[in-house]
């Protein structure tokens, strides 16, 4: 729940302290609350969102990049998208925005404890993943578990989080591949759809949990493959989007049948999703 809960519909200010541009459609926002305090205090876990909010643009959910074992700051990686997004993308160091949140449940960190680990990710969608797999590797309670990451984008230019990237190939716990659609020149590395890094991982299923995130055709494509390579329903993680309006399970236009995307969500297993009506997996 948000640390603002006596107010859950005002939102507090953060500065804008730093803004990373990840390519030409992404940018990393690196936050702190005006209120010293709140900033001090302020909690999160992984796969949760903030509610992010600016004069005259609206409010929208952002998933939250960073990991909460390096307090201080929080990380919001944005996707130019839209009338908020676009506003967004225009900010500098030293400008204000409105926050509420944390909302939503988060990815089940102790649930991952003692298994190898599987991160499929696509474009933006890396930005959930990222809190996760730094949290991982941040954590002494994670240090004996690998971490295989496969993370496809469009094209070279639209790589997102490369110092990431680069700190986690260079990491002996962790295998990192990466996978473009379209090559371009001076691209050394491979080239097709993020189903064609599955062949690398070598973990077995029943002792791996398997993390996905990104475009739904992404995630259609490689549910068959986790399936054939012994990966139960349960044991497959991802998280969905919804039109989240209000955050905090009031105005209940995030429902999905009998569940809500902002407080039941927005991670759930496959187990759970096939329980549901859910567009992402209909074939």
């Amino acid at each position: 729940m948000s640390n603002n809960d006596s107010h859950p519909y005002l939102p507090e200010i953060a500065l804008v302290k730093e803004v990373i541009e990840e390519n030409s459609q992404i940018k990393t926002f690196i936050l702190e609350y005006a209120d010293r305090k709140r900033n001090q205090a302020f909690t999160h876990e992984p796969g949760q969102f903030l509610m992010v909010s600016m004069p005259h643009c609206g409010e929208a959910p952002i998933s939250i990049s960073s990991s909460p074992s390096q307090p201080g700051s929080v990380h919001l990686s944005v996707r130019l998208a839209g009338k908020l997004t676009a506003a967004m993308h225009k900010l500098v160091p030293g400008d204000k925005l409105g926050l509420r949140g944390p909302y939503g449940r988060p990815f089940p960190m102790d649930d991952l404890l003692g298994h190898d680990l599987l991160f499929v990710a696509g474009g933006i969608g890396l930005a959930p993943l990222r809190s996760v797999i730094n949290t991982c590797l941040n954590e002494e309670r994670f240090a004996d578990q690998r971490l295989n990451i496969l993370y496809g984008s469009r094209s070279p230019s639209d790589i997102a989080f490369k110092t990431d990237l680069d700190a986690w190939q260079n990491n002996p716990a962790v295998d990192c591949y990466l996978t473009v659609d379209v090559d371009e020149k001076g691209w050394n590395g491979s080239t097709g759809l993020v189903t064609s890094l599955l062949d690398r991982v070598t973990f077995e299923a029943a002792s791996s949990k398997a993390l996905l995130c990104g475009p739904a055709l992404m995630i259609k494509a490689v549910l068959p493959r986790l399936a054939e390579a012994g990966y139960a329903d349960r044991n497959i993680i991802t998280t969905l989007e919804r039109h989240m309006k209000c955050g905090v399970g009031v105005c209940r236009h995030c429902h999905m049948d009998s569940k809500l995307v902002c407080k039941d969500g927005p991670v759930f297993t496959l187990e759970e999703l096939k329980q549901l009506e859910v567009a992402e997996l209909a074939p």
